[in-house]
């Protein structure tokens, strides 16, 4: 990954009147050192994080990945970060990206430990070519999570509807993943429900109707799901969120695993289970993610 641009951020209060915010940034030369060695986000994973996709320029679905940057944190008990300076800053960001497709990221920790304040800070680099996967498929193994659906109500300490930094068993998945043959994993509950992707909401479709896990189960509720079930609706689909049995993703007429970077990859299988592929709707679907929206 080229990494194009870096800003940290003096995080303003949630209720700071200033409009102007570009005081509180400051430009530092990505490939130089930037975090000290107490930092919490390196020795915990103490924080958090959205990836936002970029177009020629243009930062897609700000708004929704600042509604969830802030729903993270407040489950986290980190401050709330106040929306327009973090809006500000994604300004800055995307106008160092350019021509083809970037990824911002948003960071916000805890801070160096026993620190006085949070840290923060924005990237921007050049996003990996998902052409193949968003054209090809992907093909996909259930993984249990090993929690119940009901576990999140029950245990919230476990932030499990938070996109925390600590990615670590999303990464693992992905590794078990490509031990087994196939290119991602599907999380799924103990007691048989799908949840989501490491790093993908999953959306199956039944005739007309295109469903994805409700999620208050404890996964990330996905800005790009949000903007497609939009855009499905406005091509006369059904959309609804709803629990989805492992046997339900198995035998669906298609799936997708849906981010904000690689956007719509097509499912081409399900633990050795061959999925039908729309080809047409998938390549519709991606040429309105690329498109401008806010």
């Amino acid at each position: 990954m080229a990494w194009r641009f870096a800003l940290m951020i003096d995080p303003a209060a949630s209720d700071d009147t200033r409009t102007d915010f570009s005081g509180t940034f400051a430009e530092i030369d990505p490939s130089a050192p930037a975090l000290t060695v107490g930092e919490l986000s390196t020795q915990r994973g103490d924080g958090i994080f959205e990836s936002i996709g970029v177009v020629d320029g243009h930062a897609q679905e700000v708004g929704a990945h600042l509604e969830r940057l802030a729903h993270s944190a407040a489950l986290c008990d980190l401050p709330v970060p106040h929306r327009e300076q973090w809006r500000q800053a994604v300004v800055r960001a995307a106008a160092a990206c350019g021509p083809g497709e970037s990824v911002i990221k948003l960071i916000l920790s805890r801070g160096v430990e026993h620190g006085p304040a949070p840290t923060a800070w924005v990237t921007a680099a050049t996003a990996a070519d998902f052409t193949a996967a968003r054209r090809d498929g992907v093909s996909v193994v259930t993984l249990d999570r090993g929690y119940a659906l009901d576990v999140p109500a029950r245990a919230p300490w476990l932030l499990l509807g938070a996109k925390t930094l600590s990615y670590a068993v999303n990464m693992a998945a992905i590794r078990e993943a490509k031990r087994r043959g196939a290119d991602d994993a599907v999380f799924v509950s103990s007691d048989g429900f799908v949840l989501e992707a490491p790093t993908a909401t999953v959306i199956v479709r039944r005739g007309d109707l295109f469903v994805t896990p409700e999620p208050g189960t404890g996964i990330l509720h996905g800005t790009t799901q949000l903007s497609l079930f939009e855009f499905l609706a406005s091509r006369g689909h059904a959309t609804a969120y709803a629990p989805v049995t492992i046997d339900e993703l198995r035998g669906a007429d298609a799936a997708w695993l849906v981010s904000s970077v690689r956007l719509a990859a097509p499912v081409t299988a399900v633990d050795g289970v061959p999925l039908a592929v729309d080809a047409e709707l998938t390549a519709s679907v991606n040429a309105y993610l690329l498109g401008p929206r806010d």
